[in-house]
């Protein structure tokens, strides 16, 4: 037996905030979409690099304001991409922490938490 990883699911209500969040601000690829019919709620796969999020408006799939850690490497570089884009709902800043790691935490238009790290060099 080997477990293979880890997708979160978060909670969304709006697609179109979902999109400007995930895929314009942070620079998610959207990889497929799923509804079962044309009135059904949304069902779809994000992507950075390895990292892979669903987002979901089916009703108990998960609660909104769920928090993810997403371990990374060049968090300073991604910072600065955020901040270059002035996105007036954020303007998250970066938090050297008492367990020697960086980080960046964002919150998407439904509550829901993402805190992106780094550990510190020589740690």
């Amino acid at each position: 037996m080997r477990l293979m990883g880890v997708i979160p699911i978060f909670r969304m209500f709006d697609e179109a905030k979902a999109k400007e969040f995930y895929l314009d601000y942070l620079g998610f690829h959207l990889d497929w979409e799923h509804r079962f019919d044309e009135g059904a709620p949304l069902y779809v796969q994000v992507s950075k690099d390895s990292f892979i999020l669903h987002l979901s408006e089916h009703y108990g799939d998960c609660t909104p304001g769920a928090s993810i850690r997403i371990a990374m490497e060049g968090l300073e570089e991604f910072h600065q991409s955020l901040t270059d884009q002035k996105y007036k709902f954020s303007r998250p800043g970066i938090e050297r922490t008492e367990w020697d790691t960086k980080e960046l935490r964002v919150t998407d238009p439904f509550g829901n938490r993402l805190v992106f790290y780094e550990q510190i060099d020589g740690v």
